[in-house]
């Protein structure tokens, strides 16, 4: 057997008259979507040094991660939708193009305000990347190696939620915080012209496009961070702040009455009437909020209280950001036997447990050497979340809706990324914090308390999910 497989021909798009290789269908795909991932949290081990050269605040500098997501987060259903209409490999094109001008924006930017803005636009050519790239690979490969595809796909999403980090903290200390946008171009470079070589064109079922269902929840989201992040500085009764927050509460029941009887809709109430979605869906909420509000105090804590170089903050986080690499594929294996509810209970209750004691530690001053089991176990933790919540929200629903109830998880957990950093860094700074060796005191410990509760209400919500089943999904 011949060690490089080939694609089907009606499985594969050809090039110059020849059938194209299922590993370059496999890279052309994942190389975009690897960016994408990547730029979630390469920027938290820059955030230091961002903050020294721009003069950022605390509040600017979870914008700094906060406008990449939303806006991430908040098109990736509409971007979707736009592919299956007008061609989901032009559509991805576009916004790998649109994700690399915005990369050399945010190379290029003298200001922090600069940089948000540029960081936004970047989210928006991301969410045209994440949805499309499973879809298109998934289309590009014979039937037979289509699971095989995906998981390395799974895979490759996962190395670049672990190494953002740590590329992020190499690439700083050894040139400057500009270079992690401008590594962006000579990837992007090749990443173009290998979609037209070995992914072919496809489309779906033509689909009105939500606008205003996507204002409403993308502006509800948008005004709740907003004013989470400037309650603080601003006062929490002040009308900058208390207006947003009651706008935001009152789009959340808006968006309900509006998509209650539109299939339309860009976030489908039919696909709540499935137990394992709406679980899945409220996990991977709460997770979300906590651990991704942590990793963004605790990347920055490493290098400002312990004093680590950035390079070596981020390899230090690595038992936490890469153990899902290793324990989300034995997760996805065992949870047919086991069912999802056993392995989410487990997982999220390791990631509580984790947080408290990351509190615990940072507030009693203690040394990296007692933060490596911790960081195991929310690594664990983490591991055993990420798989089976992606087979529950795919459980009690028919193929159809399997697609759309993918994209609205992602999009769901990038919300929880950015209101997870809005919040915890709210918390931080109402209880007195500040980014200077003695600013963390008495401040970090009650904003991972926060990220704990929020995590433990996913443990709550866990225990209601399907337990187990003799269909697998």
């Amino acid at each position: 057997m011949s060690t490089t497989l080939e694609a089907t021909p009606a499985a594969a798009p050809r090039a110059a008259g020849r059938r194209v290789p299922v590993w370059l269908a496999v890279v052309a795909a994942s190389l975009p979507m690897f960016m994408a991932t990547l730029d979630n949290l390469v920027m938290t081990s820059a955030l230091p040094v961002i903050r020294a050269d721009l003069g950022s605040t605390v509040g600017q500098l979870s914008w700094f991660m906060n406008a990449y997501t939303l806006a991430f987060a908040t098109f990736m259903l509409p971007a979707a939708t736009l592919g299956d209409r007008l061609g989901r490999r032009r559509m991805m094109i576009a916004g790998l193009t649109v994700f690399t001008l915005a990369s050399i924006a945010s190379a290029l930017s003298t200001s922090s305000e600069a940089l948000i803005a540029a960081r936004a636009v970047q989210g928006l050519g991301a969410a045209a990347i994440m949805p499309l790239s499973l879809t298109l690979l998934a289309s590009s490969v014979p039937e037979h190696l289509r699971a095989a595809a995906i998981g390395i796909w799974g895979g490759v999403s996962g190395l670049g939620v672990a190494l953002g980090p740590v590329v992020g903290g190499a690439v700083v200390e050894g040139v400057s915080w500009q270079a992690i946008f401008w590594l962006n171009v000579p990837v992007a470079v090749v990443a173009l012209p290998l979609l037209l070589i070995a992914v072919r064109e496809s489309r779906g079922t033509w689909q009105r496009l939500d606008l205003v269902g996507t204002a409403m929840l993308g502006g509800a989201v948008f005004l709740g961070i907003w004013g989470i992040v400037h309650g603080n500085d601003d006062g929490w009764t002040s009308p900058m702040v208390l207006g947003p927050l009651v706008v935001a509460a009152l789009l959340v029941p808006a968006y309900v009455a509006w998509a209650w009887r539109r299939s339309y809709a860009v976030l489908p109430l039919r696909l709540f009437s499935s137990r394992g979605f709406t679980v899945a869906n409220i996990v991977s909420l709460t997770f979300t909020i906590g651990m991704f509000g942590a990793v963004f105090l605790l990347a920055q804590y490493l290098q400002v209280v312990q004093g680590y170089s950035p390079l070596e903050a981020g390899i230090r986080t690595l038992p936490w950001t890469a153990a899902p690499m290793v324990v989300a594929p034995i997760a996805g294996a065992l949870v047919n036997r086991t069912g999802v509810r056993a392995l989410l209970v487990v997982g999220l209750t390791l990631q509580t447990a984790s947080l408290v004691w990351f509190a615990w530690l940072t507030e009693n001053g203690s040394p990296y050497s007692a933060f490596v089991v911790p960081l195991a176990m929310a690594g664990i933790g983490m591991g055993l979340t990420f798989a089976p919540s992606a087979t529950a929200v795919l459980q009690g629903l028919p193929d159809s809706d399997f697609a759309v109830a993918s994209s609205s998880n992602s999009t769901v957990r990038e919300f929880g990324v950015a209101f997870g950093i809005a919040l915890l860094t709210a918390v931080f700074l109402g209880h007195g914090g500040e980014i200077s060796p003695l600013g963390y005191d008495g401040a970090i410990g009650a904003a991972l308390l926060t990220g704990a509760a929020a995590v433990a209400l996913g443990v709550i919500a866990a225990a209601f999910a399907p337990g187990r089943s003799r269909r697998a999904v």
